[in-house]
This record gives structure tokens, C-alpha cells and sequence, in this order.
């Protein structure tokens, strides 16, 4: 078993978490390189706190505490506008003051914010390209997670999260 800590960006602390936890159960995004026979253990969820990551240090040593394995920066903290100028400070941290290995990004990046990056320019600005190129290497997964398609709640309430 993993045990996974999730850090999301503070622009969206309110979030429900839906695409990171469909991700998760449905070995999607970053979560695809899990075994799927491997259970994965959501050990922690928390908003870095705002820029500059005011909760980071503590929300990073308080998931290792209960056991986590590995943190992941959410794919939130690439998909706001701009993406968070922070984030390679935030992955260094963890790994060389907290200690644990850190993968940014969780779900599949959706198609419409690709789009709008794209076209705005700001991923290829920031120099967050890098981070951005696993989660939206797949289009037919893009396309699954962007909400604003059409009849999109409708398509995901007639499904089950995990075949």
C-alpha cells in the first residue's frame, strides 16, 4: 500500500476534490504509475496555506507523521492563472528538508485549461511546461476532465469512478 498526502494550491481550498480522488481510484494522471494491485491510502489533503505556502512546512511533516509515502502537488497548482510561482520551491522543500519524494500533479490536466494556458501563453512563460507535460500527454484523458464539455455531469453520474 501507498500512503499519498495531496497538498492543493490555496486558490482552491474549498475544493471538493473530485477529479484528484476519481483520479486516485481510477489509477488516472499521475496516480497511472501505481500498481493497480498496490491499494493507495489517502493519508492527508490540505491547501498549502497562500502564496508563498504559508502551511507548507507543517502540512508536508504532518503527512510524513501519519505515515505518508509521497506527496502530491495537485494539478490546481497548474491549472490557476498563473500557475503557482512557487511550486519548484515547494517540491525541493519537501523532498530535501521533510524528506519525502514529491510528484506534482494529480489528475489529468483538463482539455479546456490546456486550451487557455495555450493560448495565454503563461505555462510557456513561468517555465512550468515541464511539470504540465504528463498531465495533458493523454487527450482522450484531458477530454474526460474537462467540465465544461457538454452533458459533462451527466456523462460522469451514469458512471461508476472504478470499473
Amino acid at each position: 500500500m501507498v500512503k499519498v498526502g495531496v497538498i492543493i494550491c490555496d486558490r482552491n481550498r474549498t475544493c471538493t476534490g473530485y477529479k484528484c480522488f476519481k483520479a486516485i481510484a481510477n489509477r488516472e494522471g499521475m496516480f497511472s504509475s501505481y500498481p493497480k494491485s498496490e491499494d493507495i491510502l489517502l493519508v492527508g489533503w490540505v491547501a498549502c496555506g497562500g502564496c508563498p505556502g504559508e502551511r507548507l512546512e507543517f502540512a508536508a511533516a504532518d503527512m510524513k507523521k501519519i505515515g505518508a509515502d509521497v506527496i502530491h502537488l495537485a494539478s490546481c497548482y497548474l491549472a490557476g492563472y498563473p500557475a503557482c510561482p512557487y511550486i519548484g520551491d515547494h517540491k525541493d522543500y519537501i523532498e530535501n528538508v521533510v524528506g519525502l519524494p514529491v510528484v506534482i500533479g494529480t489528475h489529468p490536466m483538463p482539455q479546456n485549461y490546456i486550451d487557455t494556458h495555450n493560448a495565454i501563453g503563461d505555462w510557456k512563460r513561468d517555465q512550468v511546461e515541464k511539470f504540465v507535460k504528463p498531465l495533458a500527454s493523454d487527450p482522450l484523458a484531458s477530454r474526460k476532465y474537462d467540465s465544461t464539455r457538454p452533458n459533462y455531469l451527466k456523462e460522469e453520474s451514469s458512471k461508476k469512478m472504478v470499473d
